[in-house]
């Protein structure tokens, strides 16, 4: 009897380190998953990404001109209170905080662009909402005071056309700087309303087109060929190489069936004609563009995918995909190393989402399979030490 007793204590000792050896097990899997899949995969893919090299002029002092690294991306659609349900803003909004806060860290980009459509819903949200969805922007990209931030309006942050009102971009430009023309380090950046650019005279429009056309002037009277002229007398010089246009809206192009890599738009999608004013500016208005300001590169968002596009007169356009899981399983953005003659871009890409999913069913398997395997386990032990009692009280 007492050896009985002795052997079940024994199995109950065994049964309870094993449990406890389940739960150490269970904590470290769940542990070092959310760890790897939140926190430490954003370092491990974008530590891959580096900053692309670009030919610099020697000035005449012997001194290199100065390179200005940039970072542009697109499209993080912030959802709002609307269509934006509470779990779809945790994951996709978490993605975005991580990469972009990891890319601040690892890459220190000296600015960086955002090429529209930051929130989802800016077009009808109400005075709180907006409220609300600007603090949320504000905590998820935040800046250090070495980094500045430019923005250009999209569609979704003042609404269509047919939808955007004076007050919606005041609102807009209240807390994002109206700033059309930038320029540092010898690098001039025109940034566009491209929803305004309708061509039908509305008064936002036609105040859109003067602005440009001041701007165009401007950049004219920087390049060396007029300086001496009458009409570029007074005001300040800008640096005299040809800008970097920056908008929401694409350039005219017909579609997306040119466009090639991982992150073009799907061969479904490939071959819709884009419609003019809504997918992509009007031939008219992107002749307008290219013909006032001369841009030596454009830079847009909208599509939310990937698209390499050389424009008459040799303007090249790269259409960037949007930086969010929720418009596209492997987000990216571009870096950029420019200086006031030349450029180079490279893109860097995000965990794919796909990747952080799998990870999280193959953990779950794992521990599915490790709670049976103990389940089994301790059956097993608890049928031996009954037929042991069994047999003891037989005798």
């Amino acid at each position: 009897m007492a050896v009985v007793r002795w052997e079940l204590r024994r199995q109950n000792f065994y049964l309870l380190k094993r449990k406890s050896s389940l739960l150490l097990k269970f904590t470290v899997v769940v542990f070092s998953v959310l760890l790897f899949c939140e926190f430490l995969i954003y370092y491990l893919v974008i530590f891959q990404c580096h900053w692309p090299k670009v030919k610099r002029l020697a000035h005449d002092h012997g001194e290199q001109e100065p390179v200005l690294k940039a970072m542009f991306l697109a499209d993080t659609h912030l959802l709002g209170e609307i269509r934006g349900h509470w779990l779809d803003r945790l994951r996709r909004e978490w993605q975005m905080e991580r990469a972009f806060q990891t890319a601040l860290w690892l890459l220190q980009p000296e600015v960086v662009f955002i090429l529209g459509d930051i929130f989802d819903e800016g077009k009808w949200s109400s005075a709180k909402a907006w409220e609300d969805d600007v603090q949320r922007f504000q905590k998820m990209f935040r800046l250090t005071s070495t980094v500045q931030l430019k923005v250009v309006v999209g569609n979704h942050d003042i609404g269509f056309h047919y939808q955007m009102s004076k007050y919606r971009i005041k609102r807009f430009e209240k807390v994002f700087n109206s700033e059309r023309l930038f320029s540092w380090k010898g690098v001039n950046f025109v940034m566009v309303n491209s929803v305004a650019m309708e061509g039908d005279g509305c008064s936002i429009c036609s105040e859109a087109e003067a602005e440009l056309l001041e701007i165009s002037h401007k950049l004219n009277c920087s390049r060396k060929q007029v300086q001496g002229s009458s009409h570029c007398e007074g005001g300040q010089r800008l640096p005299s190489s040809a800008p970097v246009l920056l908008q929401h809206y694409p350039l005219y192009r017909p579609s997306d069936a040119n466009c090639s890599g991982e992150d073009a738009a799907p061969p479904e999608e490939k071959n819709i004609p884009f419609k003019e004013k809504y997918d992509v500016l009007s031939r008219e208005a992107s002749q307008k563009l290219l013909w006032w300001l001369q841009p030596r590169l454009v830079l847009s968002g909208h599509t939310h995918s990937a698209c390499e596009v050389l424009h008459p007169g040799g303007a090249p356009e790269v259409s960037i995909p949007s930086f969010s899981w929720r418009n596209r399983n492997n987000p990216s953005f571009i870096m950029g190393s420019l200086t006031s003659t030349d450029y180079a871009l490279s893109k860097c890409y995000l965990p794919f989402e796909c990747t952080v999913l799998t990870t999280y069913c193959a953990a779950a398997g794992f521990l599915v399979i490790l709670i049976l395997a103990h389940f089994e386990f301790s059956a097993s032990s608890f049928l031996f030490g009954w037929k042991q009692r069994r047999m003891h009280m037989t005798r």
